[in-house]
């Protein structure tokens, strides 16, 4: 066969796997419209952002979080875009809570058709500064928050044969990061039950879907906890999370998200940098951690400052952050239910 041949048969091959796909997705694709969707962590930041783009697609909307003022403020933003909206205090680590969550989407809503797991905390430190502590804490609320969630809707998803769950990992549960040492943990423990629940899932129709987002300008930065030399942890932090070439915008990593849920995509890395940090990573890991390791050695802050206490982004403003360095996540801040009326930080 001549070159040209080749090129043919390999077009006409491309096209026909490209159509195919196409097919298969739009033959598999779930429609959000009269759906009941629960979002826990869905009072602020992404988790808010994710609910206003399921009430735009016609759903019914839960979410879930712990302060009650958030809430409130959470319902009415999600009313005023003309949704059926739920908003209900509830602390995922707790199972029994979240069993009573469920159930009373369900005697509002109907039965749980999509789950959004992406209720979470991170704190940012050395090692030094981390205690046992920090450590459960992660991981009862970025880990067992979801498995409670996972257990308390699966069986009525099992009946109708079918649902949509999506987990909210992180970069940081794929490459673990330094100064998030107890947040990466969590998260790479959230990945691992995601992949293996789409595989045992998948035979009663239920699709799960793993999230793992790079740096996201949700606002988010004001409500991070911050231990030791807490100014220059959340320098960094603030930092990479208001640049646009390290970031992706809250709504652009929602609607993303969306369209994973949709079509049923296994797994998604958020932002060019994390795809290529993972890429790297699956390439060459000992490169990505001797980097990662001079990157920690030369540039992060040491132990010392507030040591194992803990204080929120807000709280660690100093002139090297000044406003100026940080206005687009500010903006965020502000628009995604970050910031209380009378300035006083959201925990």
């Amino acid at each position: 066969m001549r070159g040209k041949d080749w090129a043919l048969a390999l077009g006409a091959a491309g096209a026909g796997l490209w159509l195919a796909r196409w097919a298969y997705r739009h033959a598999t694709r779930f429609n959000f419209l009269g759906k009941t969707v629960l979002i826990t962590g869905g009072s602020r930041g992404l988790g808010l952002v994710m609910a206003r783009q399921f009430v735009a697609e016609g759903a019914r909307v839960a979410v879930c979080a712990r302060d009650e003022e958030e809430l409130q403020r959470a319902e009415e933003d999600l009313a005023g875009h003309g949704g059926a909206v739920l908003a209900l205090r509830c602390d995922v680590s707790d199972h029994k809570a979240v069993e009573d969550a469920v159930r009373r989407v369900r005697n509002l809503f109907g039965p749980v058709d999509v789950l959004i797991n992406n209720a979470g905390t991170i704190a940012m430190g050395p090692l030094d500064t981390m205690t046992l502590d920090d450590f459960h804490r992660a991981m009862n609320n970025n880990f067992w928050g979801a498995v409670h969630t996972v257990l308390a809707v699966v069986p009525e998803m099992r009946q109708r044969r079918g649902g949509r769950i999506v987990n909210i990992s992180s970069i940081g549960g794929k490459i673990a990061m330094p100064h998030l040492l107890p947040y990466s943990v969590s998260k790479f423990a959230l990945t691992g039950l995601s992949e293996g629940l789409r595989t045992e899932l998948a035979r009663d129709g239920i699709t799960v879907t793993t999230i793992c987002p790079g740096l996201m300008r949700t606002g988010s930065h004001r409500n991070a906890f911050f231990k030791g030399q807490h100014r220059g942890e959340f320098f960094w932090f603030a930092l990479l999370d208001s640049l646009w070439a390290t970031s992706t915008s809250a709504e652009a990593a929602a609607r993303r998200i969306l369209d994973a849920c949709r079509y049923g995509e296994a797994e998604v890395v958020l932002t060019l940098p994390a795809k290529a940090a993972v890429m790297l990573h699956n390439i060459c890991p000992g490169l990505v951690e001797d980097t990662f390791a001079l990157v920690n050695k030369l540039l992060l802050p040491g132990p010392g400052g507030i040591g194992t206490e803990m204080t929120t982004g807000e709280n660690s403003r100093s002139a090297w952050t000044p406003r100026w360095l940080t206005e687009w996540t500010d903006e965020a801040s502000r628009e995604n239910n970050e910031i209380k009326p009378e300035g006083v930080i959201s925990h």
